[in-house]
């Protein structure tokens, strides 16, 4: 099989790739706009909220469905899906950041029909795997994605000109939809993760994770119904309540996996590391709601930090374990952890820092676009070359 070939024939290495690709671009352009070196050309949408709009539903969109493109099928025992669909899929996605790049030369109803039609592809074919194996755990990632696409559709409404409003709510749903589903996800995965690491490690089983059936149940509830509470415009005290009350359940969840036994192994404190921060991000946001820190401070903690931080980590885990290397992050990998961290922090701390806000947020972008070209630079042969034992 050909490099091109195998980049089509498994989710992960196409989608992966381009998200860490664009995470780069993102990264890169949204420095130059703030250092006055370059702009969006031909751009009808405000530099800030192109920058919302394509972290959001451009580059995490794009972890996402390599995620479950790779996962479905291992849930459902059910073949992948094929190199056409893949390659199809892959170009849905690419041509929703075009359009959206040159939205002041295109209509705006082409560019929201272009953009919008990627989620619904991923969902009608997870949804034929799934139903296949038909467990409720799985089947409400489908209403994750129609509220990701529902939250999509509100900001291109008031690009079209049709609604007011709507797109800042659009955005923050977006962030907050992806944030309970990392909440739901990582709650299944990490526990799980570390608790196998555990045991070939011969741990006594008395300090494996431990779930505690409320704490999950509280987690999923809420985890599905804050997005809900931010689509309908809620109002910031009842939204604020529940991401408190989110962001707690989180971090008491997160206190009973083994956190500290994994200081040594970046691939599995990388998704404790994610996750504290979505428990904290969630609490700093629902804070501000009442008047107590800063908003944007507080979604960009969850966005780089949850977002980012448990994207990267899924992703590079997912890459070595699909292609058959050791579970081990490469040096690159487990540098771009730290720097996605750190990122996180100094741009939440920046907040208070008004007189060095540029250099803050320039050095912010600088430690992302780091991160995600470490991720590049160590995975490269295992998302582009063959499956180790394979030809």
């Amino acid at each position: 099989m050909n490099p091109v070939s195998r980049l089509f024939s498994e989710g992960f290495r196409i989608f992966f790739l381009v998200a860490a690709l664009y995470g780069v671009f993102t990264g890169l352009v949204w420095c130059l706009f703030l250092a006055g070196i370059g702009n969006m050309p031909a751009h009808s949408v405000a530099p800030t909220y192109w920058h919302a709009h394509e972290m959001i539903f451009g580059y995490a969109i794009a972890a996402i469905g390599g995620f479950f493109l790779t996962a479905v099928p291992n849930w459902t025992n059910t073949p992948g899906a094929r190199q056409g669909f893949i390659a199809t899929a892959a170009g849905l996605w690419l041509a929703g950041r075009f359009v959206v790049w040159y939205a002041g030369l295109l209509p705006a109803g082409i560019v929201a029909v272009v953009d919008l039609a990627f989620i619904p592809i991923l969902a009608a074919k997870i949804l034929t795997q799934l139903l296949k194996r038909p467990k409720p755990q799985n089947m409400m990632f489908l209403a994750f994605l129609v509220l990701l696409w529902s939250a999509n559709l509100a900001v291109h409404l008031e690009w079209m000109g049709l609604t007011s409003g709507t797109e800042g709510i659009g955005l923050r749903a977006g962030l907050i939809i992806l944030c309970s589903l990392i909440s739901v996800l990582g709650g299944r995965v990490t526990p799980a993760f570390t608790r196998n690491a555990m045991k070939r490690a011969g741990v006594p089983e008395a300090r494996w994770p431990k779930s505690a059936k409320n704490l999950e149940r509280a987690a999923v509830v809420l985890a599905l119904g804050m997005p809900v509470l931010v689509l309908a415009h809620a109002g910031n005290r009842l939204t604020g309540s529940a991401a408190i009350l989110l962001g707690a359940v989180q971090i008491l969840r997160l206190l009973r996996w083994g956190g500290l036994w994994c200081l040594t192994q970046p691939i599995l404190i990388a998704l404790h590391l994610g996750l504290a921060m979505l428990g904290v991000g969630m609490i700093a946001w629902g804070l501000a709601g009442f008047g107590l820190g800063d908003e944007i401070a507080a979604l960009h903690l969850l966005g780089i930090g949850a977002v980012g931080g448990m994207t990267i980590a899924v992703m590079s885990r997912a890459v070595l374990g699909h292609s058959g290397r050791p579970l081990v992050a490469p040096l690159p990998v487990a540098a771009g952890y730290g720097l996605i961290a750190l990122a996180a922090v100094l741009r939440w701390s920046g907040a208070g820092m008004a007189d060095l806000y540029l250099p803050v947020m320039l050095s912010t972008g600088a430690l992302w676009i780091a991160a995600f070209a470490l991720f590049i630079l160590g995975l490269w042969p295992a998302i582009t070359g063959p499956r180790v034992g394979q030809g």
